[in-house]
């Protein structure tokens, strides 16, 4: 490395990913970044190259629908890394553009010569291939310099390919310990996710108001409803409530782990959130409603028995969930009864507390152990 100020390139799609990239841009000390990513990594001093909500699509439809948008972006992306020659390009998350960027670098003559001079590619968050297609581990292996896992079992998928894969542990894990909820909880909050994405939001959040309409009407009196929102879907939210029967309360997801700290219930769309809540304790339904013919695709292709990470780490139903067809309102309030059994409850929160060995490691948290991986790698 010639010069002290080290370059990196850094791009997050999606919240989780957005939250984790600023987390390891507060790492560094002498570093510039350039890239992708949202209010998180702009407060870190990122300068995005375009608004991270261009990347937020998911679904083999929803993609198609912005085929266009998506195909810019890549072109844009790769040029900007091209042009800006970093020491390190450090995706997110997002791997379907990550990946389409990167072969569009090294498709480059520049690219290949920046790679020649030691700029290298690496990645966070393992593709879930022990659910997927395991080959689809090669495929990164032959992408990314390195990978960043959450769990150690996931570590020899990739390392049987000669991709150098450390865990670093749940990075959502990070401060949560200060937001775990008390055992008294004063107000009965159900709190609902429906996702970050336009797409998830638009196809949950009737089901959500059904759900709202039916618990008063079964005479459940004194819920309180809260919406944690994100800033590409707070407007729609905030319009499409307004009319409910239950007004719900929205907050910003900023606040959302005060919010869940406090939360009786929360019903959530399949995503990080479920672990989230999980890391504290809180009971929670898991939901998730796709275009019918991605669902259709997505049970044949799928090798689990379950889509949110604690239920697939034990091995078992902890967290209820339904999806597809069966993400209906009865179905909710049917898991919403059990849950104010107080046994049923106790056992729930009780298996949540047994399983925080899961998520953390003793040798620090995951964006710090991602940064001092990216830093020995600019070194070399």
């Amino acid at each position: 490395m010639q010069n002290d100020r080290v370059k990196i390139f850094i791009i997050a799609g999606e919240v989780s990913g957005d939250v984790l990239g600023g987390r390891i841009m507060r790492e560094f000390q002498n570093a510039e970044f350039f890239g992708v990513g949202g209010e998180n990594m702009i407060s870190a001093g990122l300068n995005s190259l375009f608004p991270m909500s261009d990347l937020s699509v998911m679904g083999i439809f929803e993609v198609l629908g912005h085929a266009r948008t998506l195909t810019n972006r890549i072109r844009q992306t790769a040029d900007a890394i091209l042009k800006e020659k970093p020491d390190i390009v450090l995706t997110i998350d997002s791997p379907s553009f990550a990946k389409a960027v990167i072969k569009k670098v090294k498709k480059s003559p520049i690219g290949q010569d920046l790679i020649n001079k030691g700029m290298r590619f690496h990645h966070v968050v393992a593709p879930q291939v022990w659910a997927w297609r395991e080959k689809r581990a090669k495929k990164y292996a032959d992408t990314f310099d390195k990978l960043y896992a959450f769990f150690d079992f996931e570590v020899p998928y990739f390392t049987k390919y000669g991709l150098d894969t450390v865990a670093v542990g749940h990075p959502i894990a990070d401060g949560l310990l200060n937001f775990r909820k008390n055992d008294k909880i004063e107000e009965k909050i159900i709190t609902l996710v429906p996702g970050s994405r336009m797409s998830e939001v638009k196809r949950l959040l009737p089901v959500f108001q059904d759900v709202a309409k039916r618990l008063v009407a079964n005479g459940y009196i004194g819920y309180k409803f809260v919406i944690p929102t994100v800033e590409t879907t707070v407007d729609y939210i905030r319009e499409q409530t307004k009319n409910w029967e239950v007004k719900p309360e929205l907050v910003p997801a900023s606040e959302r782990y005060n919010v869940y700290s406090k939360t009786y219930i929360a019903i959530v769309a399949s995503g990080t959130v479920s672990a989230e809540l999980a890391m504290l304790h809180i009971p929670t339904i898991v939901v998730y409603k796709m275009n019918p013919v991605t669902t259709w695709f997505a049970r044949r292709m799928i090798n689990i028995k379950w889509v949110s990470l604690i239920n697939i780490l034990l091995n078992r139903t902890l967290f209820p969930e339904f999806l597809g067809s069966d993400a209906t309102a009865e179905n909710i309030l049917d898991a919403i009864q059990q849950m104010t059994i107080p046994s049923v409850r106790k056992k729930m929160i009780s298996d949540l507390q047994k399983a925080d060995c899961l998520w953390y490691r003793s040798e620090g948290s995951p964006s710090a152990l991602i940064a001092d991986n990216v830093k020995k790698a600019i070194k070399k």
